[in-house]
Parts: structure tokens; C-alpha cells; sequence
């Protein structure tokens, strides 16, 4: 630590957002950049601590915050770059979109603002790829996490080109092994493509390290769906392992009267959507001129709204059948090191919506087919001996609203099922996920990653996932 009194000389700094008259207008991403020297400063509030639970406890990839913090501070990029990149495959995506749980794990943040460590992990990877320093994994001199090795002459097929399934593809080429991963969409991705919005991850940062990817040896096949246009036979008898990474695609509904209405869609259905045609959307999902309901208080229910306000929509309600949480009133997290629950208020809700909580949704109506009004309530939640938690509608409270657009942002169930999964002989859990041990599956020589395995979580976790079922795939491809 070169600046021992870093965290008392120093507040607390995040680079600005975009102005919301500028940014509204496109699906570039909404956050700045802070400036070499400030970003030095923010290194130097990292304060030794002893016990790095940003690193230990907060970080799913175990990054060496504390090192490549130091190295900021002392404005070696390229040794931040290397302890960076020795964790973690794909930093200017987490530096993007990860909700930087280190950050409430700081030891700062007992009783003040944290060290801006997804600022600072975003700016190496950025600076790195500015000085030419990322290259693909298997050329020489690239800085990989492991020492490349001679090639195995061993075949694995990756399922899903979402977090786990790329980064186990970058970890098992690394080892040496030939990779092709499928996926079912006519671009590799998956949720980083079509689940996430151009303000948050703009599609070129993630083209660009799909490309380093392919340069290094791994291969992408598109718009292959296993168990249509593979069989799960063809995996099997072509390839050494086969490494599941589906994901939690298999969405939360809403069984309420008026479901099947034309214009109630589920979130990853109108992201996507847009992904693809951005601001020319199939009509059914346009939100131009509509008002929108979002059903679902969380991440992917906020990037519906901003979805939503960029392609013009009338008004944006956003509802969340939980009590509304507290705000933070003082610098430092009230849990910690632990995730602080407190109100959360992103870039999106700042560019215009009505926020409910404590709100229930009882039915869709309409004359015509497609959506006009919604019928909401007010709820009542209690908590009995045993700590369960349950809700009742407060008589008197429903009333209706006007939408012509609902999205159903509710979360994920587990992964897809599908005649191929049985094909495979793959067993599932009590929750629908893919039954695993130690990423292994019941079938010898499958293995599983990510939210198909896990549930529905996020992105920094898929990606740790990712790398720990391609060291299983290894050891299973290299003893036997």
C-alpha cells in the first residue's frame, strides 16, 4: 500500500452518467469514464486491511482487488492488468454489468463509502486493450490464467455461449483442448447479447472479445439448437465431454386472468427484441407511444424501463410485489460485509418511471385482443412464527390502470427442459436445474455450468462457474 492515509485524503468517486436528455435518445452505454489521475487517487483509498473480503468474500472469482488496486495507485496498468486478468476472463464485461458485490464486502464500508473497485477493474481491462495487452488465449506471450499447454487432441462441446459457457470455453482452450460452442441464436452471447441493453454493454466490447476467442482456436456454431438440428447422439459419439451452459431460461409467469393478451410478454422476449432490431422492434413489443407496465422490482426489470423510455414509450410503471426496502441514509453498508439490501435506484429510473411497491397484479383486460388496462392492488405482508412470509390483498385497494405494454420481469424458474436433456440421460434437481455434483452430472463425460445448474444469478457468478467446471472437464479429459 503506498498511500497509507489513501481512504482518509480521499472521498469517493464514480464516473458520471451521460445527461438524460442526451442519452435517452440511444442505446449507447449511459456511464463515463474517470481520468487517469483520479482513478490513482481512488486506488490509493484501498487500505491494506489484512483481511480482504472484497477478495474473500464479496468477489465470486476471488480477484486480487487489493493488488491490482495498488498498482493503480501506483500507475503500473500493465501489473494491474496482469493479477486482473489472472481471476477474471472477461473484466470489461463485469466491469460493466456486475452489481460489485466486493464493493458492499469492502472493509471501507463498515461506516464509509466504498473503494470504487468496479471503476477501477473496468479502466485496467480498457487501458490493457487500449495498449494492445489482451491477446487471443493461445498466443505466445498472451497473459492467460495458467500457462498454456501443448494441445490434448481432446474435443469438448459447449452448450450456450451465454457467461459460463465463454468462459469455460476460454479456460478449456487455455488447457489445450479443441472447443466449439453451440448456440441456439444466430449470434454468440447469449443473455450478454440478448439479455442485456446497449446502455449497460455495448455489443461491440462483446464482439470484440468473441473475436479474441476465435482467433485463439475456439469455435462458434450459431443457430444450432441440440435436439432439432444435433441430437445429443452427435454430441457424444464427435466429441471427449460435453459441458451444459443453458442457462435459467425458463421464465416466472403470471397466471392471472388475461394472460394470453396480445401485448404481455415476458422480459427476455422484448430485450431481446430490441437487441436485435433496437429501436425498430417488432410492434407487438414496441413501446413507442404505449404505456408500459414492468412487472418486477430487480435488475432485469429496470432494463426494461430504460428499454422502454428509449424506444419512446407514453409513461413507464414499474411494480414489485415486496415491501419497498430502506434507503441508505449514511456512507457504509448497514449488513456488512454482506449484500446491504438497501433501495436501489439505477440509471434507468432516473430517466423516468413511477416506482410501486407492495403491489399485486390480479388481472389483464381488454375490447380488442391486445392489452388496455391492468387491474392492480395494494398488499399486506406479515411474517409468522416460523419466519415465513405471506401477503394478502387489502380489500379496497384494486383499482385499474391503463398499459398497452406489460413485461413480466419476475425472475427465472430453471433452466429449459427439452427431449434432448433426456437423450442425454441428464437427471434434474427438485428445482428443475440440472443435477450435479462438483459439475459433474449423472452421465459420464457431461458436465454442467452456470445457471443451469445454479438457478438464475449473476453474471460474475456464471463466469466463475465457468472457469470451475472447465477445470473439472480438464482433469476428466486429462486422467482419463
Amino acid at each position: 500500500m503506498g498511500d497509507p492515509k489513501g481512504f482518509l485524503n480521499y472521498k469517493r468517486v464514480t464516473a458520471q452518467l451521460r445527461p438524460v436528455h442526451q442519452r435517452v435518445l440511444d442505446f449507447q452505454e449511459v456511464n463515463e469514464r474517470l481520468g487517469e489521475q483520479e482513478l490513482r487517487r481512488q486506488g490509493a483509498r484501498c487500505m491494506d486491511c489484512g483481511i480482504p473480503y472484497c477478495h474473500a468474500l464479496g468477489c465470486p472469482l476471488g480477484n486480487l482487488i487489493p493488488e491490482w488496486n495498488d498498482a493503480v495507485f501506483r500507475g503500473d496498468w500493465y501489473e494491474a492488468f496482469t493479477r486482473l486478468e489472472k481471476t477474471n476472463d472477461f473484466p470489461e464485461i463485469t466491469g460493466r454489468v456486475c452489481p460489485a458485490p466486493c464493493e458492499d464486502s469492502c472493509t471501507l464500508a463498515i461506516n464509509d463509502d466504498a473503494v470504487s473497485i468496479k471503476e477501477i477493474e473496468l479502466a485496467v481491462i480498457e487501458y490493457a486493450f487500449r495498449r494492445g495487452w489482451v491477446l487471443p488465449v493461445r498466443s505466445a506471450g498472451a497473459v492467460a490464467a495458467g500457462a498454456t499447454r501443448a494441445e490434448t487432441g481432446k474435443r469438448v462441446a459447449v452448450v450456450g455461449s451465454g457467461p459460463a459457457g465463454l468462459s469455460a470455453a476460454r479456460q478449456l482452450r487455455v488447457r489445450g483442448h479443441e472447443v466449439t460452442v453451440f448456440e441456439r441464436e444466430q449470434e454468440a452471447g447469449g443473455i450478454l447479447r440478448y439479455g442485456i441493453p446497449g446502455f449497460k454493454l455495448e455489443k461491440q466490447v462483446l464482439e470484440r472479445r468473441i473475436d479474441l476467442l476465435r482467433q485463439g482456436g475456439v469455435n462458434f456454431e450459431t443457430g444450432v439448437t441440440i435436439g432439432a438440428d444435433l441430437s445429443a447422439r452427435y454430441l457424444f459419439k464427435k466429441f471427449d465431454a460435453v459441458l451444459l451452459a443453458t442457462g435459467a431460461g425458463t421464465p416466472r409467469d403470471l397466471d392471472v386472468p388475461g394472460r394470453g393478451l396480445e401485448g404481455v410478454v415476458f422480459a427476455m422476449d422484448y430485450l431481446g427484441a430490441s437487441a436485435v432490431h433496437s429501436f425498430g422492434v417488432p410492434a407487438h413489443m414496441n413501446a413507442r407511444d404505449r404505456d408500459v407496465l414492468v412487472i418486477g422490482g430487480g435488475d432485469t426489470g429496470s432494463d426494461c424501463v430504460g428499454t422502454a423510455i428509449r424506444q419512446g414509450a407514453s409513461t413507464v410503471t414499474q411494480v414489485e410485489i415486496l415491501p419497498k426496502p430502506e434507503q441508505a441514509l449514511e456512507p457504509g453498508n448497514p449488513r456488512w460485509p454482506y449484500r446491504p439490501g438497501t433501495l436501489k435506484t439505477s440509471s434507468s429510473h432516473q430517466e423516468g418511471c413511477e416506482r410501486r411497491w407492495n403491489t399485486g397484479t390480479l388481472s389483464f383486460a381488454s375490447e380488442y385482443g391486445r392489452v388496455e388496462r391492468t387491474e392492480i392492488a395494494d398488499l399486506a405482508w406479515k411474517t409468522d412464527k416460523n419466519g415465513r412470509r405471506s401477503f394478502e390483498v387489502i380489500p379496497g385497494s384494486e383499482h385499474w390502470i391503463k398499459t398497452d405494454l406489460v413485461v413480466l420481469a419476475m425472475g427465472f424458474l430453471h433452466t429449459e427442459h427439452g427431449q434432448w436433456l433426456d437423450e442425454l440421460g441428464i437427471a434434474l434437481d427438485e428445482r428443475g436445474n440440472i443435477k450435479h455434483e462438483a459439475y459433474r452430472c449423472n452421465e459420464g463425460g457431461v458436465f454442467v455450468a452456470g445457471d443451469a445448474a445454479a438457478g438464475a444469478s449473476l453474471v460474475v457468478t456464471a463466469f466463475h462457474h465457468g472457469r470451475e467446471a472447465a477445470r473439472q472437464v480438464d482433469e476428466y479429459l486429462v486422467s482419463g
